[in-house]
């Protein structure tokens, strides 16, 4: 697996890009740094990151569970040190479901995709990161309930 970095001004505004796709991802720094806003900082990059390797997982063991998702989010907050390195301490990830589902499972399935499946998890975990998840479902009746 590779990504490259292109610089795109004069400042710290870059493009990523890889082989697997034609999706431009754009990075900023913060403003102290000359950052303009332009992209995402790195370190909420890697916030996406976990959210988003276990969505993936999370969402895969739902529908093998026939769970009948309507919507789905993921919210992941992140707590820093203050010493430099300022690394994450903590990061805690809410998925967001509505539909007809059943939340022991959905709970079950976060516990695999977070703690099993995600090698974004465990690359922060065994870095020291304390990583936790809550599972928030609003039920949404399928039509035929209706």
């Amino acid at each position: 697996m590779r990504v490259n970095l292109e610089r795109v001004n004069d400042a710290v505004h870059f493009e990523g890009t890889s082989r697997s796709t034609t999706v431009k991802v754009h990075i900023d720094g913060t403003p102290e740094i000359g950052g303009q806003g332009l992209g995402s900082r790195p370190m909420e990059l890697v916030l996406m990151a976990l959210g988003s390797c276990s969505a993936l997982d999370l969402l895969l063991i739902l529908k093998k569970q026939k769970q009948d998702v309507k919507s789905f989010s993921v919210s992941v907050d992140g707590t820093r040190r203050e010493a430099l390195p300022s690394i994450f301490t903590k990061i805690h990830i809410v998925f967001h479901l509505s539909g007809d589902i059943d939340l022991l499972k959905a709970e079950r399935a976060a516990e695999l995709a977070v703690k099993k499946y995600c090698s974004v998890h465990d690359m922060l975990a065994a870095g020291g990161v304390e990583i936790t998840y809550v599972v928030v479902v609003l039920f949404q009746p399928s039509t035929e309930d209706r």
